[in-house]
Order: structure tokens, then C-alpha cells, then sequence
């Protein structure tokens, strides 16, 4: 398969999935009605940090695909992947934030793990990663205030 064709389709996948998965598990009255700490962004501000962040996991993961796609670094990334495509169901349908919080939590640490393991080989990789890393932190501390304000 080309690169090109690669990147496209690591492009497509992310995107897509991420806007699938947003469609489908959109905030509904049980998270308006919810209690929010004080620092919970304003709604809008979710859609343009997630098209950011899922641009860079998609390049991250094309460029951890080309150099070895059964690497401990491309598992990573796939695990990753998942876990991030878990979170939304898990507390928007599902309605159980503390599960969530696990959930984003286990996120967070492969994260964490992929960006030691790729710093070395892939700089560019780990500092893509950075700010998706951040923002997921972020968000743990958000799934956790609200898990424990309701």
C-alpha cells in the first residue's frame, strides 16, 4: 500500500470514527442536568480541540504503521485507539462516569507509555502526543469532578 494511500485511510479512520462516535453518544439532558465543577470548558470548545487532537493520532499512527506496524509502539496505538473510542459510550450512553473515569484513566497511561516508548525512535510521534495528552488529563480531571459531584 502507498504511504499515501496509508495516510488517508489512518486519516479516514480516526476522523471518521471519532465523528461517528460523537454522533452517536452526543450529550444529552443527563449531562446538561449534571453538576459541573467550575472549570468545565463551554460545550463548543470540544469539537475543534477533538478535530486537532484526532489530526495528530492520525499522523502519529501513520508514521508508527510505516516504520513497523507490529511494533509495541503500533500496539500502543491501537490500544489507544480503543480505549479513546470507549470513553464516550461508556459515559454518555452507559451514564456510568465512574466507570468512565477507569476508562480515561487507563487512556491516560498508555498515552503516557507510548509517548516513552516512541521519544527516542520517533520524536515527532512523542510530541504529537503531547497536547493529546494534556487534554485527556484534562479530561480526567473533568470525568472525575463530575463523577464526584453526582
Amino acid at each position: 500500500m502507498s504511504n499515501w494511500l496509508i495516510r488517508i485511510v489512518f486519516l479516514a479512520f480516526v476522523m471518521g470514527g471519532g465523528i461517528l462516535i460523537g454522533i452517536l453518544t452526543a450529550p444529552g439532558d443527563w449531562y446538561a442536568q449534571l453538576s459541573k465543577p467550575v472549570f468545565n470548558p463551554p460545550n463548543w470548545i470540544f469539537g475543534p480541540v477533538w478535530t486537532v487532537l484526532y489530526v495528530l493520532i492520525a499522523i502519529t499512527g501513520w508514521r508508527q504503521f510505516e516504520a513497523d506496524r507490529s511494533s509495541s509502539a503500533m500496539k500502543l496505538w491501537w490500544a489507544q485507539m480503543g480505549l479513546n473510542f470507549l470513553w464516550s459510550p461508556t459515559f454518555f450512553v452507559l451514564q456510568m462516569p465512574w466507570l468512565a473515569l477507569v476508562v480515561i484513566v487507563a487512556l491516560l497511561i498508555v498515552i503516557g507509555i507510548f509517548i516513552a516508548r516512541v521519544k527516542n525512535s520517533d520524536r515527532v510521534s512523542a510530541l504529537a502526543f503531547l497536547p493529546y495528552l494534556a487534554w485527556v488529563a484534562f479530561a480526567s480531571a473533568l470525568n472525575l469532578s463530575i463523577a464526584i459531584l453526582n
